[in-house]
This record gives structure tokens, C-alpha cells and sequence, in this order.
């Protein structure tokens, strides 16, 4: 009864109140939830009672959001005419809709997290175009989730239809003046709820960063807000590192090449900033063939001499044989991320790779192409769908000759979500690179066997390896079916004439309360061939160095625009360099000293000691604070003014 009076009082502005009053209660019960969920987190948190406090904040921003277009509508509902039931029909629909969106989001939320350790981001939106591997992977992992979301989605759906509807049956009796004279009111209320400030810059998504926990300053978010937010920082993909601070063009390129080994009379072109010519350490009489094995998700934690658990015998025992990385860190926490570093050498940013984007006008550099100078063919082997995160179209159009994927398969042993099985792509590639005979080759092979939900064919694990984990099953067929490709190239015709790299595009399941959870960036990586000495690099170094290491080993020197360090040459005294990007954060570490970036933050500095992030410092300082940003900065300058390619 009290209900139905203040549904009479509120007149047209019944349905917006409900709206107001449900979507922060939902959201701060789903808060709670999470929160109760990762409960040893937030209880480490100082002042963890901020997470509500600031999630209230955008909550309401959300709801002014969604409510600017039924506050326009509201005073045309009075009306009894047509125009007044098409509005009303429009604000109940407008209102059911939002709602549902809403839902469907936190409904995803527990199994993003459990996957990614963050809210869904921008990477919920990019997943959005590919949607039968999502959901073929979905299906597999999380049918539990499925079916909860399948419930309460359509329940939603209708309880929200059924209360707006409610709320607008008392929606005439209001005039025109009344409404008018209500409606700068209403406008002002929500234009205050789009700031959620009273301070000179309205909340924003860098408003959730109170906590060094990356997950805790997400649950103050909202997953829609997170999703919108990063639907609308991809405007600016090619100023994507400029919320960590400015700096003049001319010092960023200063000390980008400052960081490489390379001598100032190196550089060539003052057009391509960091185009510079690279002299290889070793002089061959013919260059060698390449291939590179990049190798999905396989992360230091499942190398046992890297101080992971026991589960790639396979490729410790290719360790030994080789040149083995023993702090080599990853750029990202996706596969294009390692693509792009494997076989560009570019930097990353908090926008998509470049793998993903399509705008750069000039070829942009990578290996494949690079190697076209030097009379090399190039093939992308793939046991999937190469259209997958733009692959195909990425390496086409930028200098590989070939792209074989799941369709080019005639037979296989196996076939699972991703495409068929590691081995089957192993044996594909191996008589792709037979074939060539004589002809100077480059060759990148991607797997993906391990890879949720983690099939791979019986009878390949002894009993013994089998355990009840899939993940570490899946973990060891990978190990397996990489032994039995240098098993193959050991017996073939280019196995004297090639250089081998096996290393990972990045670590599975990349979380932890530090802003840049350092130790899931940890990967192994290893070069194989003629005249590599078996030697540990006990340095820090990134997945960019490898690309300027390979042509050194390769025998090739030549003119390219990568920032990477020759890791054949002397290590430098500061011991070693790695870029990281997790989400929106950046690190940028130099030996034990790690910098981090975040969105219009100040830079904070830590020591990296026991896989942890430590002793903040008071005062970051101001040379490494200044480097980090040259160097998040420099990705997005160089992509817009087309710095990476070749004269």
C-alpha cells in the first residue's frame, strides 16, 4: 500500500527512483559476494571498508549514465497521447534492457575473475567477435556458470519488465509546467551522479585504484562501468599510453635508445627514430634457417629449474643443450602480446596489440618480412582458426608468406576446441620445413593445446603423469608433443642449418594483489642450434630482446627500428631489463627495481624480492620514473607516425 502511494507521489519519475534504488542494491549485494569470495585479499587491504564506499561512487555514476535518456523521456510520459505511451513503452524498454545488461555482466564476473584475476575488460569485448571458440571453451570449463547465467538473465529480464511496467502506470497526471519546473532539477541530480565529485575532475575508473591489489580496486568497480570504460578508452588506441603522463617526443626517443645496446653512430634514419644498424656477434658463411616454437601459456611455474613445479621434463632436458633464460619475462598476459614481442620486437601499451590493429599505412616491421631481404619464405603454422585475434590478416599484410591453419589439415590425431592437437601441428610443421630443402626459411609455430578447457588425446601421459588437475595434464602433453618435435627435427634435413627458439607467448592465469603481479610475467625461453654453446642467462630480460638476439645467432646484420638488446653481447652492469603491461598498469623493472605506471596516478617504485613487490619507496626515482614512461610512451608514438617499418 505504501508503495503504491509513493509510486502516486513520483509520478513519471516512479520508474527512474526504482531504477535508482535496485541497480546500486544489486550491485553492492554482488560486491559483498565477491568480496566474501576474496576475503584474504580484501582484509589485507588498509581501509578495506573503501571498496563500498568508492563502489557506491561509480555505482551511481553507472545510473545516471543509463538514466539520461528516460530523463529526457520523462516529460513526454505525462502526456496521454501517442507520442506519451511511446515514450513510456521507450523508458520501460530502455530500463529492462539496462538492467539485463547489468546482470549479464556481474552474472560473468565470478568466472572472469577466476580466469583472468580482474574484472571483464576490454578483453571481455575483444573475445565478444570470436564468439564459437568462446563458448565452445565456456561450454567445456564452465557449464555451471552457463546455467546460472541462463536463469537469471531471463528472470531478470522479466522482473525488470514487470517493475517498470509498474512504475509507469501512474506516469499522467502531472502538467507541463510541472514538469518543466522538475525537469533542470532532475538534470542537475544526474549530471552530479555522471561526476560523482564534487572535485575538479569527475570519478573515473583510476578513482578504484586505493589499493596496490590490482582485484580489490576492480571490485570497486562495476563490471558493466569496466566494460564501458574500456569500450571507450579504444577511441584512442594510438594515444593509449597517454593517461600515464606526458613527455616531449624528443626525450622519449632519447632515452628509448639510451636503453639499447646500440651506439649513437648506429642510428641511420632520422626520420625512424630507432631505426640503427645491428652487427651480429657471430659471422657465418650462410645465415641460419629459424624457427620459432611459441609455446601457449607455459609459464616458469611449471618449469621445475625456473622454481616452478615439475611438469615439462621434456624441455628441461632441451635446456641443457642451449641458450636458457633464467629471468626472461613476458610483455602481456595475451597471446598477441607475445606475438607481437616474439616476432616484432615492439613494446607494449594498454591499448590493443598490433597484431589487432589495422590503421598502420607502411608494412609493419616484423622477422618475416625483415627476412624477405635476405631471400628467406615464411610460413605461420597454426593448429586453430588463424583469423583468431587478427592473426592471418596481421602476418599477411606484413611479410609472411604463408599462414596454414585448422582448415588446412587433411588428417589429424586429434581435434579439440582450439583446433587439432600439438602433435598434429608438430608433424605439420615439420614437413612444412622439409620441403623447403635449400631455401633460407623463417618458421613460427604456435600451440595450443594447453589452453582451456585443456583437451588433448588419450594415451599420450603414462599413469604415473596423469594426475586429477587437467590443466597439469594438459600442461604435460604440451611438454610431450614439443620432445616429439625435436625428436622429428633432430632426424630432418634442416636441423644443422637452423636456429630453434622455444619460449612462451605468456603465463596461464596471470594474477596476484601486487599491481603488476611480476612473478606470472616469468617464462622460460631457450635457443637451440648450430654452434649455441649450452650457457644460463641469468639476467633479467624481455620477450623483445629476442627477436635482435635471433638475427645475431642467425649470422644477420642489418638495419631494423626494434629497441630490443642483443643478449649475445656482454650483459649490462644494471642487470637486465623487462617491460610488463597487466591491464592498465605498467612495470618497468631494472634489475630488482621495478616502476610502476598507472592511469593519471602518480608512479610508485618498489623492490622485486621473493616473487613480491617490496619496500615501496617514498620517493620514486626520477631517472627510472622517467625511462618507464619513455617507454610506455613510445609504442603509441611510433604507431602513429608509422616509426616501425623499414626505410
Amino acid at each position: 500500500m505504501q508503495l503504491k502511494r509513493l509510486r502516486t507521489r513520483l509520478g513519471p519519475l516512479a520508474p527512474l527512483a526504482a531504477f535508482t534504488i535496485i541497480t546500486p542494491t544489486v550491485l553492492a549485494l554482488v560486491r559483498v559476494g565477491l568480496a566474501t569470495w576474496q576475503w584474504d585479499r580484501v582484509a589485507a587491504v588498509e581501509r578495506p571498508w573503501r571498496l563500498f564506499t568508492i563502489g557506491l561512487q561509480l555505482d551511481l555514476q553507472l545510473v545516471a549514465y543509463f538514466l539520461a535518456l528516460p530523463a529526457v523521456l520523462f516529460v513526454f510520459t505525462t502526456r496521454t497521447s501517442i507520442v506519451g505511451r511511446g515514450a513510456a513503452l521507450l523508458t520501460r524498454v530502455w530500463l529492462t534492457l539496462a538492467t539485463v545488461l547489468i546482470i549479464f555482466m556481474e552474472t560473468a564476473t565470478p568466472s572472469f575473475i577466476d580466469e583472468y584475476g580482474i574484472r571483464p575488460n576490454r578483453l571481455f569485448l575483444e573475445y565478444l567477435i570470436y564468439p564459437r571458440e568462446v563458448f565452445s571453451m565456456l561450454w567445456a570449463q564452465y557449464k555451471p556458470q552457463l546455467f546460472l547465467a541462463g536463469v537469471l538473465v531471463p528472470l531478470a529480464a522479466w522482473g525488470a519488465w514487470v517493475v517498470f511496467g509498474w512504475s509507469l502506470r501512474r506516469r499522467t497526471g502531472w502538467s507541463l509546467v510541472r514538469c518543466l519546473l522538475v525537469f533542470p532539477l532532475l538534470a542537475a541530480l544526474l549530471l552530479l551522479g555522471a561526476r560523482s565529485s564534487l572535485g575538479h575532475r569527475p570519478a573515473n575508473s583510476s578513482t578504484a585504484a586505493f589499493s596496490s591489489d590490482p582485484l580489490i580496486n576492480d571490485l570497486a568497480l562495476n563490471s558493466t562501468y569496466s566494460v564501458m570504460d574500456a569500450a571507450y578508452r579504444m577511441k584512442d588506441e594510438k594515444e593509449a599510453g597517454a593517461f600515464y603522463g606526458h613527455m616531449d617526443e624528443e626525450e622519449i626517443v632519447r632515452r628509448v635508445r639510451q636503453a639499447m645496446d646500440a651506439p649513437e653512430s648506429a642510428f641511420t634514419d632520422p626520420d625512424l627514430p630507432t631505426l640503427h644498424h645491428q652487427t651480429a656477434s657471430r659471422q657465418v658463411e650462410r645465415p641460419y634457417n629459424l624457427v620459432i616454437v611459441l609455446e601457449e601459456s607455459m609459464g616458469a611455474q611449471y618449469v621445475e629449474t625456473l622454481g616452478g613445479i615439475p611438469l615439462t621434463p621434456r624441455l628441461v632436458r632441451l635446456s641443457a643443450e642451449g641458450m636458457w633464460f633464467e629471468n626472461l619475462y613476458a610483455t602481456g598476459t595475451r597471446s598477441v602480446r607475445g606475438i607481437e614481442a616474439v616476432t616484432t620486437g615492439f613494446l607494449p601499451t594498454p591499448g590493443r596489440s598490433v597484431v589487432k590493429l589495422n590503421s598502420f599505412g607502411k608494412p609493419f616491421f616484423n622477422l618475416a618480412g625483415y627476412l624477405k631481404d635476405f631471400d628467406y619464405q615464411s610460413v605461420f603454422i597454426y593448429g586453430g582458426e588463424s583469423h583468431f585475434d587478427n592473426m592471418r590478416g596481421f602476418f599477411l599484410r606484413n611479410g609472411f608468406d604463408r599462414v596454414i591453419d585448422e582448415k588446412d589439415y587433411d588428417e589429424w590425431e586429434f581435434k579439440g576446441t582450439w583446433g587439432v592437437s600439438d602433435e598434429d601441428l608438430f608433424v605439420r610443421a615439420n614437413q612444412e620445413f622439409e620441403a623447403y630443402g635449400d631455401q633460407p626459411f623463417m618458421g613460427l609455430i604456435f600451440t595450443s593445446s594447453y589452453h582451456s578447457p585443456f583437451e588433448f588425446p588419450e594415451g599420450r601421459l603414462t599413469p604415473a603423469e596423469l594426475s586429477g588437475n587437467p590443466e597439469h595434464n594438459a600442461i604435460r602433453y604440451a611438454d610431450f608433443a614439443l620432445g616429439r618435435f625435436f625428436e622429428l627435427a633432430r632426424r630432418s634435413s634442416y636441423w644443422n642449418r637452423t636456429i630453434f627458439l622455444v619460449v612462451a607467448d605468456h603465463d596461464s592465469r596471470v594474477r596476484g594483489a601486487n599491481l603488476v603481479p611480476i612473478r606470472h610475467f616469468h617464462i622460460p625461453g631457450l635457443i637451440i642450434g648450430p654452434g649455441i654453446s649450452p650457457t644460463q642467462y641469468t639476467n633479467v630480460a624481455s620477450q623483445i630482446d629476442l627477436p635482435p638476439t635471433l638475427l645475431s645467432l642467425m649470422g644477420i646484420s642489418g638495419q631494423h627500428p626494434m629497441v630490443g638488446r642483443d643478449l649475445t653481447l656482454p650483459p649490462r652492469p644494471d642487470g637486465g631489463r623487462a617491460i610488463m603491461q597487466y591491464a592498465n598498469n605498467q612495470a618497468y623493472r631494472i634489475g630488482n627495481q621495478v616502476l610502476i605506471l598507472q592511469p593519471e596516478q602518480l608512479s610508485t617504485q618498489y623492490t622485486y624480492r621473493n616473487l613480491e613487490l617490496v619496500d615501496k619507496k617514498t620517493t620514486p626515482d626520477p631517472e627510472l620514473a622517467a625511462d618507464a614512461l619513455a617507454h610506455a610512451l613510445w609504442p603509441s608514438l611510433a604507431y602513429k607516425n608509422q616509426y616501425y617499418t623499414l626505410p
